[in-house]
């Protein structure tokens, strides 16, 4: 039964604006809404105040790329992973600071841990496994369908050979992990091509290296033609049925290569493109669809020469699929304003417009408000050309050619497919009768539904049957930052999209649990109680746990930082001033911004926005009208404050840094109003960088000396002092120009320094003297955070989870 706006708002206390906005900014119906517990609905509303996260998470990690100028330098990442290469081919010892080098120190080694992880080394992978990341592409084995590979954002290539009941990396040193398409060569299983770099976010931080390839599905390699700027963002390849022409749709335009080797690849449309398709049976014929601006091209020579496709005023990104059964027969999923459905019945050439509507005949919002992010479809039933799949925040069916779509996933439901849809994938031997499987990629990973037919066909949501979850050990969870208590073992991390999450070790890798929804972003354990645990929402919203990370948030009254429900006008409210951080209410911070728990006070947090915020009473109790109670301790500057760290032993000195590298410090820091000096910016040897500050670590010992990181694709990111800031020393020189994200020095052994880049880990055991040549971490990804538990190192990164290495027998 359709349920009105009016009753639905009543239903559910909010109001009948509210109803419409939800339904359009997640993609629903009204249904869907009243079948959300109130807690899910309230949460649901908070995002109202964020509609465009996808675009938030890349301006942000764009941000710390930028080159003193606000320029990314061309290739930068790729310029980096070949200074990573030089560094590769120089000896080593077997260990540098605990940590393996030498020529093979850092490869994978032999199989999972007794605990499930997989064990690198000395260095053993916890997780989570059963958490997953926002995945772009599959492919399956036409004859051997449990064989599937999976390519993640952050985390690479993965594979199955049990039909997704364990995964495992390809190779976690590929010298890209940013990966945003696979495609199989059709006349040749082994032959694989892997695009690097996601074209889909506009300011996307996540840049490619071009192509891989495989011919024997095991060993991957770069090709050289492509490593070049035009092949920095690779939407989608697409290869002919005998193999000879690859297609390659990027942020700067078509390319065409038919040569073998694939030493030469002509650029055949110069359009930013999100999609390319051949004819399933013609490869004479083929589909393009832009990225941005709302065109689709047809060709009819094999991909040599592009028309533009008659349609209507379309807008946005523009995703393609061929009818299986009838491939005269395109759909598009057009961007649009929340999403369109347009049908071509003469291979791509003209268009028109379906209805698009709900079951009830609405209009169906299935992109929302994010179509350039996450847009699939698919048209692949070999017996009826009128059943489609979409995909935006929710998945859809329909069984007339687009005109109605019926939701068969549920994103609130954890039963259901995750939400953000990326990519959808048949099973080999889909008939649409006997078989009738198909595979998802989304930003929780791979879910499949066994039978097309029946998936999400409840009468009613939330629509979780027939929905598997296939993330066993697909370790590609994107955090920004991490935390543990050392008595209990646990850690905790804020991750992309996925929340804050815990890992009991207890549990193990397999049973990560969140304890709060959304991005997660920085976190803070308090050493002293181990039931207590900080977290944050985007743009410095501080949430509090206290039952040990071991339940979600369900009532939606975690945050300390001055949000609250006001059920009296069934709204996200702000508490007044002193129970609240202003900023924050304002959004005057980083999408990601930074807090610290005191190391010397549980009680007090430091926090960055515009200001610098502080509490003196982290703990107080929460109610709708008191709780924590904050104060602006440093002057607004300007610019967003990007790094705080506190020192060990001395509560007074604190140090912070801006997104436009400004550094300052303090000597009384808990007074009532602190007195701050700006360092670096003069003296004998003064602090250079004028780019994002990513990250401050003060010495363990002494206060005077700190360590300053820095973004940018630049080899100045790492400077020390060890007089408060007057005089400065680059420890970069000899590190791979890339961003700098984290530094940790050894508790105990303080000339052993750990640097977390966007490259990989690197150790140095003379306090940055030199760094060891021939080791890039467990993984090449970004590693984000660094902390200890004792005398062992967690490594956060941003696409492989998190490791950890025991260095407490360091000699």
């Amino acid at each position: 039964m359709t349920i009105s706006d009016e009753e639905l708002a009543r239903s559910k206390n909010i109001s009948v604006d509210q109803v419409q906005l939800l339904c359009r900014a997640r993609g629903t119906t009204n249904e869907t809404l009243e079948a959300l517990p109130e807690a899910a609905v309230r949460r649901a509303l908070l995002r109202l105040d964020f509609p465009d996260l996808p675009t938030a998470r890349g301006v942000f990690r764009l941000k710390q790329e930028r080159s003193d100028d606000g320029s990314v330098r061309p290739h930068a990442l790729g310029t980096a992973y070949e200074q990573v290469k030089a560094l590769l081919s120089r000896e080593a010892p077997s260990a540098t600071a605990g940590v393996p080098t030498g020529p093979n120190g850092h490869r994978l080694r032999g199989g999972p841990t007794p605990t499930g992880g997989l064990q690198l080394a000395n260095w053993v992978w916890l997780g989570p496994g059963n958490i997953g990341g926002r995945t772009r592409g599959m492919v399956i084995h036409p004859v051997q369908p449990d064989k599937m590979w999976a390519v993640s954002a952050g985390g690479g290539v993965w594979r199955t050979e049990d039909g997704g009941a364990q995964w495992e990396p390809v190779d976690d040193f590929l010298e890209n992990l940013a990966c945003a398409c696979i495609a199989r060569d059709p006349s040749d299983a082994s032959t694989m091509y892997v695009g690097t770099g996601e074209a889909f976010q506009n300011l996307d931080a996540i840049r490619g290296n071009g192509i891989f390839v495989t011919t024997d599905a095991v060993d991957w390699n770069p090709i050289a033609a492509t490593q070049t700027p035009d092949f920095q963002f690779v939407s989608r390849i697409a290869v002919s049925q005998s193999g000879e022409v690859v297609l390659a749709a990027t942020s700067t335009g078509l390319f065409r290569s038919v040569d073998a080797a694939r030493a030469t690849w002509t650029k055949v449309l110069d359009n930013p493109l999100g999609d390319v398709r051949f004819d399933p049976q013609d490869s004479s014929k083929a589909v393009a669809g832009a990225l941005r601006d709302g065109a689709a091209w047809f060709s009819r020579d094999g991909g040599l020469t592009w028309d533009l496709a008659a349609n209507g005023p379309w807008i946005g990104r523009v995703e393609l699929a061929y009818a299986e059964k009838d491939p005269d027969i395109v759909y598009a999923s057009v961007q649009m304003t929340t999403g369109q459905i347009w049908r071509s019945q003469d291979g791509g050439a003209t268009y028109q417009q379906k209805m698009t509507r709900t079951p009830g005949g609405l209009p169906s919002d299935y992109l929302s408000s994010q179509g350039w992010y996450d847009n699939t479809i698919w048209a692949g039933d070999p017996t009826d050309a009128d059943l489609v799949l979409v995909g935006g925040v929710n998945l859809y069916r329909s069984t007339d050619g687009g005109d109605h779509l019926a939701e068969i996933s549920t994103w609130s439901d954890p039963r259901s497919a995750h939400a953000d849809q990326h990519a959808i994938v048949s099973h080999p031997s889909y008939d649409g009768v006997t078989n009738r499987t198909v595979f998802f990629g989304n930003d929780g990973g791979v879910f499949k539904a066994e039978d097309l037919a029946v998936v999400g066909s409840e009468p009613e949501p939330p629509f979780v049957n027939g929905w598997t979850e296939l993330v066993n050990n697909y370790g590609v969870t994107q955090f920004y930052a991490g935390a543990g208590h050392t008595g209990s073992g646990k850690i905790i991390g804020g991750a992309q999209d996925n929340g804050s999450l815990t890992f009991d070790p207890a549990l193990g890798t397999q049973d990560w649990q969140p304890f709060f929804g959304g991005d997660g972003g920085w976190c803070a354990s308090d050493p002293t109680d181990p039931n207590v645990f900080y977290g944050e929402y985007v743009f410095l919203n501080i949430h509090r746990n206290t039952d040990g990370g071991t339940t979600d948030d369900t009532q939606g009254d975690r945050y300390i930082s001055g949000q609250f429900f006001n059920f009296a006008i069934h709204d996200w409210d702000w508490k007044q001033v002193p129970f609240r951080i202003t900023d924050a209410k304002n959004e005057d911070a980083l999408f990601i911004a930074p807090f610290v728990l005191d190391p010397n006070n549980e009680n007090r947090i430091l926090a960055g926005g515009l200001s610098l915020w502080r509490t003196d009473n982290a703990k107080q109790p929460n109610t709708a009208t008191t709780g924590p109670t904050w104060k602006a301790v440093k002057p607004n500057a300007a610019t967003m404050i990007s790094a705080i760290a506190v020192a060990r032993g001395d509560s007074n000195v604190v140090w912070v840094g801006h997104e436009d590298g400004m550094v300052f410090r303090t000597a009384n820091g808990t007074a009532t109003t602190p007195t701050w000096q700006r360092v670096g910016a003069t003296g004998p040897s003064p602090l250079t960088p004028r780019r994002f500050c990513t990250c401050i670590t003060v010495h363990p010992t002494d206060p005077g000396t700190a360590y300053v990181a820095f973004g940018g694709y630049e080899r100045g990111n790492l400077w020390v002092t060890t007089d408060g800031g007057e005089h400065w020393t680059n420890l970069a020189t000899a590190l791979p120009r890339a961003p700098i994200r984290a530094l940790a020095v050894h508790p105990r052994r303080t000339k052993l320094l750990y640097c977390g880049s966007e490259v990989g880990l690197f150790a140095s055991d003379n306090a940055g003297a030199s760094w060891s040549p021939t080791n890039e971490g467990p993984t090449n990804c970004s590693v984000d955070d660094l902390f200890w538990m004792d005398e062992t190192l967690v490594c956060v990164t941003h696409g492989r989870g998190m490791f950890r290495i025991d260095l407490s027998t360091v000699p």
